[in-house]
């Protein structure tokens, strides 16, 4: 039975799943220098190991979603979380990059079912009136990973090597598993006739506008993010990726925060102000790029829009999909994943093509255009005031 009090327990188990799927994403980026000559490679087919990631999760999570409808959904999670630690311990061993982009694609495919799960499982947890704040505790994981997981493994991965830190993930997943089978209840699958196919879903009104908006925010957002050591070397600060990561991430986890307190009566405008203050930011970091305490101020507002950001969309892709949210919150990852892999690799034709200062400026045409989706799709999508409460 849904609980009418946050059980935070249960609900920081499926935060640390987060936790591990974003660390196992975003390492590469903080250890780009050393992942590149460990396996030499360019620092741009090093930004493809977060492409092949991507893709795994985008290829895999529909299919997967389907063929688990039925599976209990803690058995489900257990299977996503075991393919973290068989994976990343594969890219720890690896000493050949095709073998390495193969695992990383194939972490990638648990991080896909993982994600498929997350907001669901957070959902079935309490009452109608605490599912946004569920969703923003189970989406902790986020910018906890950007706060302090990936900081402190980049930072490791420094002083051990890439490897150990992670070998580091892989233990963690271990102790991820005891404490999900200890403080996370288990659910029933969907029967038959609850299930909803993917057209009559991506067909309802609202979850098109959603999905546009997620793919502009987060193919902006991870052209910058994964080529973050190129862009910040501008301003000297090569050496000190680890601590911008760690003001991004740390801003990101007060972003988090703040979204929880809102996103349950003020949906629209939290996402509208935290596109633009995003937009501005962009602007600032692309003018003055080269300017080492502008790049960590606007760097810590760039993480405060962002934190909040998963909670935001899933909230508004779950409300508008009602009975589909479950096929909906899939359908997200995927077009997350694909705007995660179009910034590996987009970011790197950029980096190759263009250089580094092009990387704030193609991001902001990205923001506006998601925008101006949030703006224009009022009427089915990121509803004024406070949420439909449905309970999927």
């Amino acid at each position: 039975m849904p609980s009418d009090q946050l059980p935070v327990g249960a609900l920081l188990s499926l935060a640390m799943t987060g936790l591990i799927s974003i660390m196992t994403e975003t390492l590469p980026a903080g250890l780009l220098p050393e992942i590149s000559a460990g396996l030499a490679i360019t620092p741009s087919q090093g930004g493809q190991l977060v492409t092949a990631y991507a893709l795994g999760s985008m290829l895999a999570v529909l299919p997967l979603t389907i063929l688990t409808q039925h599976w209990n959904r803690r058995t489900s999670l257990l299977t996503a979380v075991f393919g973290f630690l068989i994976f990343n311990i594969a890219t720890a061993l690896s000493t050949d990059y095709v073998f390495t982009l193969f695992a990383r694609f194939m972490a990638g495919v648990a991080a896909g079912l993982s994600w498929s799960l997350i907001a669901g499982y957070a959902r079935r947890l309490v009452k109608p009136e605490l599912q946004g704040r569920a969703v923003a505790v189970a989406m902790l994981g986020t910018p906890l990973a950007l706060s302090f997981g990936v900081p402190v493994s980049t930072w490791l991965g420094h002083i051990v090597g890439w490897r150990q830190a992670f070998h580091g993930m892989s233990l963690f997943t271990v102790v991820l598993v005891i404490w999900i089978l200890w403080k996370l209840p288990d659910f029933p699958g969907q029967v038959q006739a609850q299930r909803l196919g993917l057209w009559r879903v991506l067909r309802t009104p609202g979850v098109r506008p959603v999905l546009v908006v997620i793919f502009a925010w987060m193919l902006g957002h991870n052209i910058l993010y994964t080529y973050i050591a190129p862009y910040v070397a501008q301003a000297g600060l090569v050496s000190q990726v680890d601590v911008v990561l760690l003001v991004f991430g740390a801003a990101a986890l007060g972003g988090i925060w703040l979204i929880g307190r809102l996103v349950d009566r003020y949906l629209r405008i939290t996402t509208l102000a935290s596109l633009a203050v995003f937009s501005l930011a962009l602007i600032v970091m692309g003018g003055w790029a080269d300017v080492s305490p502008i790049v960590y101020a606007f760097t810590a507002v760039w993480g405060l829009t962002f934190g909040g950001a998963a909670t935001l969309l899933v909230t508004a892709v779950a409300d508008a999909a009602e009975e589909g949210a479950d096929v909906a919150v899939s359908l997200t990852v995927v077009v997350w994943n694909a705007a995660i892999a179009g910034g590996g690799f987009f970011g790197g034709v950029l980096l190759q093509q263009v250089g580094v200062n092009a990387f704030p400026w193609t991001a902001l045409l990205l923001i506006i255009i998601g925008l101006v989706v949030v703006g224009t799709s009022n009427r089915y999508a990121f509803r004024s005031g406070p949420r439909v409460h449905v309970n999927h």
